[in-house]
């Protein structure tokens, strides 16, 4: 299952790294929230897919994540890492951010669905 989880944050980079915010929005369930470092939240999949969509257009880029921990919890997962990204900083120089984040996932057939996701 660890595999599985961390498939499918390679596949979260991978299309957030190509600027497709629509397809991200796909990997977030109907009622998922997304609670960022610092901001309001952002409730469901449209929702969630603009506030990257804001993000890529201002520049952040390069996301990686790294899964480090995975609990099962019968159909739910709780999964948590550290994450980096480069973007604008000051003066108009390339700046690196990162932090740790967790996720709460629902499974979704064979699959997994973000239910929340958060960052510090």
């Amino acid at each position: 299952m660890t595999s599985s989880i961390a498939a499918g944050a390679e596949r979260w980079d991978a299309t957030f790294n190509g600027g497709d915010a629509a397809e991200l929005a796909k990997f977030y369930a109907a009622d998922a929230r997304v609670i960022p470092a610092g901001g309001a939240p952002v409730a469901g999949p449209e929702a969630i897919g603009k506030f990257f969509a804001d993000l890529i257009a201002n520049g952040f880029k390069d996301h990686r994540i790294t899964v480090e921990s995975v609990t099962e919890k019968g159909p739910i997962a709780i999964a948590s890492g550290k994450w980096a990204l480069s973007g604008p900083g000051e003066g108009g120089a390339t700046a690196q951010y990162g932090g740790n984040w967790v996720n709460v996932l629902e499974r979704d057939g064979d699959g997994w669905r973000v239910l929340l996701h958060t960052w510090n």
